[in-house]
């Protein structure tokens, strides 16, 4: 279907658009799309006005699972859908609030959407692939170690439901799962926001960092503005299917306490502790090789970049003067 031309006038729905990835996938859109208009639904659980700053386009402000879209927006009105609203904290113990409300939000998307087949790209997760130790591919099988990934894994299921009626034949809905995402944006979400942000906050204030024993448990972390490349290109190749959406390489947490080191200037030893949580992920690893043959996909933020570009953004420092915008625009 292809990213807008310069006549086109594209109208795109992004649910979830306060949020953390939602709020960067709005503005990558409002500042490289020709002639797009964006229309915002959040409620604002897990998002934050001020990530909206500037935005141009009309905002929606509802529950998602209850929220009746045709009474603000005609189908009609919509040619593309990025579908990023749900409950992102992973610890969220209540199995019938999870299930309701990212699966149930899904399906009225799903319904709002299906008489036009308007393209959807939503938002998976990692966390579908459970704990096996081991470099991710789409078709493993799931195996979820915690209501949320549960919540996931349904998502796709009922986008595969969907497809298999031959009445909506060539519809493309397309899922990413996130690996660990961090960067600018996520400051608002607490607790839940990323481990390299956490280890931040205490390491700039002095403080040792604390992570789980004995810190070489290793996470595909990935920088937001790398997931949202993801995104887009998964809505502009028209493909039905799953993505995973990482930086390809596993790191230890150790390796990221090494890296905010050098970058805040310290020398702060980590400070080791128990780990309670028996769905916490040994090893997160994306296999990229369905994303990079059919998006195009190329992660343009190593660990070393990522870590130091973002803190130079906490810390209110000047960007580098080669910046990666310039080099997104030219690739999609």
């Amino acid at each position: 279907m292809g990213l807008p031309g310069k006549s086109a006038i594209w109208r795109v729905l992004v649910t979830g658009g306060a949020g953390f990835i939602g709020s960067r996938l709005v503005r990558r859109i409002e500042n490289e799309w020709d002639n797009a208009e964006v229309t915002v639904v959040d409620d604002f659980r897990s998002g934050n006005f001020k990530n909206l700053e500037g935005f141009k386009g009309e905002l929606i402000t509802g529950d998602l699972a209850e929220l009746k879209l045709r009474s603000f927006l005609a189908s009609s009105d919509v040619d593309a859908i990025f579908h990023l609203a749900s409950i992102t904290d992973t610890r969220e113990q209540d199995q019938r609030k999870m299930c309701w409300d990212n699966i149930e939000s899904f399906r009225r998307i799903l319904e709002f959407s299906r008489r036009r087949k308007i393209p959807i790209v939503f938002a998976s997760s990692a966390a579908t692939y459970g704990i096996d130790a081991k470099v991710n591919t789409e078709t493993d099988a799931c195996k979820p170690a915690n209501v949320y990934g549960f919540s996931k894994v349904q998502l796709e299921n009922l986008a595969a439901a969907y497809l298999s009626d031959p009445d909506l034949a060539g519809w493309k809905i397309a899922g990413v799962r996130y690996f660990n995402v961090y960067g600018p944006g996520e400051q608002h979400k607490g607790a839940m926001a990323s481990m390299i942000y956490q280890l931040y906050l205490q390491m700039k204030d002095g403080k040792r960092p604390r992570v789980f024993e004995h810190g070489e448990q290793k996470r595909d972390f990935v920088h937001v503005d790398d997931v949202v490349d993801c995104t887009l290109r998964a809505m502009d190749s028209g493909k039905a299917a799953v993505f995973n959406a990482g930086s390809g390489e596993a790191r230890s947490f150790n390796d990221v306490i090494a890296l905010l080191n050098k970058a805040l200037k310290t020398k702060l030893e980590a400070e080791y502790i128990s780990n309670p949580f028996a769905f916490f992920q040994p090893f997160t690893q994306a296999d990229l090789t369905r994303s990079r043959r059919e998006l195009g996909y190329e992660p343009q933020y190593t660990l070393e970049k990522g870590i130091a570009d973002y803190v130079r953004w906490l810390r209110g420092d000047p960007a580098p003067v080669s910046s990666r915008t310039s080099k997104v625009k030219a690739a999609v």
